[in-house]
């Protein structure tokens, strides 16, 4: 199975009830090789009349936060934990999680990543810990079955509260860190 597969088997996905207002599924992109993968919320506007993940104004802070942290967004895979877009960005449910995560488990099988971030609430909660709280897990790597995962503010919430930024900017610098380990043992 590879990520084009995958891709075509849910195009047309129907079985939860946000596909009734999408435009088209933002399923992902990047290395499907990257050792290193980050799972948003859920598409925005602009990501689903792309169909890209993270195009808009908080994928343009992604974006710079990556560069800052000397990571290629194009060696890196970037998903979300829904893939069709919530009502007025709304966070998605838990049953909308639910569904959906059958096919980020589906991606994860291919790209295989050693290092995950999750961008917010949502997919902390549904990666890691339902109860987590991202004010106090972010910024922690947290290991599962040999995957270390770092929950970190989504840049949305980052645009609405810039006094996070200096906590994410620390976070970047630990993923880089991180990611520059994986990426060395994997040459070495």
């Amino acid at each position: 199975m590879d990520l084009q597969s995958i891709y075509h088997r849910y195009a047309d996905c129907t079985r939860c009830p946000l596909y009734k207002g999408r435009n088209r599924i933002v399923f992902g992109e990047g290395n499907p090789h990257s050792p290193l993968l980050f799972v948003g919320e859920g598409p925005g506007a602009d990501e689903d009349r792309q169909g890209r993940p993270f195009v808009g104004k908080a994928g343009q802070l992604l974006n710079k936060m990556l560069a800052a942290a000397e990571i290629s967004r194009e060696d890196i895979f970037i998903t979300n934990i829904v893939k069709c877009r919530p009502p007025g960005n709304r966070t998605p449910t838990e049953e909308e999680m639910d569904t959906c995560i059958a096919l980020l488990r589906e991606q994860y099988k291919v790209i295989r990543p050693r290092l995950i971030v999750t961008l917010g609430s949502a997919p902390t909660r549904a990666l890691i810990d339902p109860e987590a709280r991202i004010t106090r897990v972010r910024g922690q790597w947290i290991e599962r079955k040999g995957v270390r995962m770092m929950p970190t503010f989504h840049p949305a919430y980052l645009l609405r509260n810039p006094s996070g930024k200096r906590d994410a900017w620390a976070d970047f610098q630990a993923i880089r860190d991180a990611y520059r380990e994986v990426l060395a043992e994997s040459s070495g």
